[in-house]
């Protein structure tokens, strides 16, 4: 049905789609995570996490499908990424782990020292995770050193880097700000009018993180933009994302909470598309040798007969993944409201 090229093509950009679907869904829960200890009243925090009480365990399931994707449709790739960011992977999953318990247990007792406790957990889990995330994609647009084994020849300083750095530090103004808008979203009365006070200076971070981080991308990584270069038209996938970004104070001012929200999600969905276009082909990008030693959509994915099987079971199990997300969204929509069963 499919060429091989075609079915490799196919998987690179499933991969990228299900990290885009996990930045926009889960971005949001870290987002207000972080945000989480800005609030210092009980009731507010409570109406924070029940704003993402519904939904943020089934958004982490994006993250779970995509890993799996890596996992079956690259599985070279897999094991260089998990082997050569072996820590960062454990500190992800144990923030991960953290920000689960903190969600569950927080309001399980009344003492106002238990709630602070789970309440820093909460946040510092939010953080790591965004921070671990932004700088895991950093090393892939940067580059890690290989040997002709595929294996990762440095340590985790070599991970350390400045630009990886600054891209986890964007991950966390992405999520900030769209945590932000999404908790506007939620709220009404005196609490939204509040919160609302906290989304442009939101904006600001993150325009000011996405600024620095694109001035360093031109310079030290030029061949992020190779494809603009060969193809014009994808350009305006960057316009797009400005527009995004421009949109989202207007819809704010406005008070066009949701379409602030949707803008927000457009300006993720374009990062990340940015991302899949400036590595492509490559997956893991050699450091020390980029045209022979990276890992490619080409050179490490599974054979012909295990993506189609793939492919066939996509099909059939991401239009279930997407009807359980619509259903639960649409079930939860509208305002928060505390009740007796309540976080």
């Amino acid at each position: 049905m499919f060429q091989l090229e075609e079915l490799q093509f196919i998987w690179f950009s499933a991969f990228v789609i299900l990290l885009a679907g996990y930045a926009i869904l889960d971005g949001f829960d870290l987002g207000v995570g972080m945000l989480h200890l800005f609030s210092h009243k009980d009731q507010e925090r409570r109406v924070m996490i029940n704003s993402i009480g519904p939904v943020w365990d089934g958004n982490a399931v994006w993250l779970v499908t995509a890993g799996g994707a890596l996992f079956a449709g690259f599985p070279n790739v897999y094991a260089t990424i998990l082997s050569a960011a072996y820590l960062p992977v454990m500190i992800l999953l144990s923030g991960l782990i953290f920000r689960a318990v903190a969600i569950e247990l927080r309001s399980k007792q009344p003492m106002a020292w238990w709630r602070w406790m789970w309440d820093i957990f909460f946040s510092f889990a939010s953080l790591l995770i965004a921070l671990t995330l932004g700088a895991l994609l950093g090393n892939l647009v940067r580059g890690i050193p290989l040997d002709v084994e595929g294996e990762f020849t440095g340590d985790i300083m070599t991970l350390l880097n400045p630009y990886a750095l600054l891209t986890g530090l964007l991950a966390v103004a992405l999520f900030i700000m769209h945590g932000s808008i999404y908790i506007v979203m939620k709220t009404e009365g005196v609490l939204h009018e509040k919160l609302k006070k906290w989304v442009n200076p939101s904006i600001i971070f993150f325009i000011l993180c996405y600024v620095t981080a694109t001035m360093a991308t031109l310079i030290y990584m030029p061949h992020m933009s190779e494809a603009m270069k060969n193809r014009p038209a994808f350009f305006l996938l960057a316009i797009l994302n400005v527009l995004a970004i421009a949109n989202i104070p207007r819809e704010i001012h406005r008070g066009n909470d949701f379409r602030a929200f949707l803008s927000s999600c457009l300006n993720i969905l374009c990062l990340l598309a940015l991302f899949g276009l400036g590595t492509y082909p490559n997956v893991v990008r050699a450091l020390n040798a980029p045209d022979t030693l990276s890992l490619t959509i080409y050179n490490s994915s599974s054979s012909k007969e295990t993506l189609e099987i793939l492919l066939l079971i996509a099909v059939i199990g991401l239009p279930m993944v997407i009807s359980y997300t619509t259903v639960v969204y649409w079930i939860f929509r509208g305002k928060v409201k505390l009740d007796s069963s309540s976080y």
